[in-house]
């Protein structure tokens, strides 16, 4: 068993999908329409296009809304992301505008920082030590 595929809940995918290219720097995958606006809508790390797709799923289950604002008021990431340099990352990412909850932050074996993804997430960055 292996994991394909993984989501995070965004409130508007076309948004999202500027976000999680142009931002972050990921790439397309599949872009399937699947009626009125809704998309199958998958993006990958440049670093392995055949690897883990991220699905841009749309908010619109009842559920999701009170989802994820209860995630963002208790400052808990939708995901994680993996980085080698996150101070780097730090730099690049608030040069082009992005708006950090969490700077760099040592938390022992791992540096992390926190990130609005514009989309109603909270998303982690992380550098393994060592």
């Amino acid at each position: 068993m292996r994991i394909t595929v993984t989501s995070v809940f965004v409130d508007d995918q076309s948004a999202a999908l500027d976000f999680y290219t142009r931002v972050l720097g990921f790439e397309v995958k599949n872009d399937i329409p699947l009626g009125g606006d809704d998309r199958w809508l998958t993006v990958v790390s440049p670093a392995a296009p055949d690897g883990v797709e991220l699905l841009l799923e749309p908010s619109g289950h009842p559920a999701v809304g009170p989802y994820k604002a209860a995630l963002v008021e208790d400052g808990i990431p939708a995901t994680s992301f993996g980085v080698d340099d996150i101070q780097a990352e730090f730099e690049r990412l608030t040069a082009l505008g992005v708006r950090f909850v969490q700077p760099p932050t040592d938390m022992g074996p791992v540096v992390v920082a926190t990130l609005d993804d514009t989309c109603g997430n909270l998303i982690q960055i992380a550098q393994m030590k060592g």
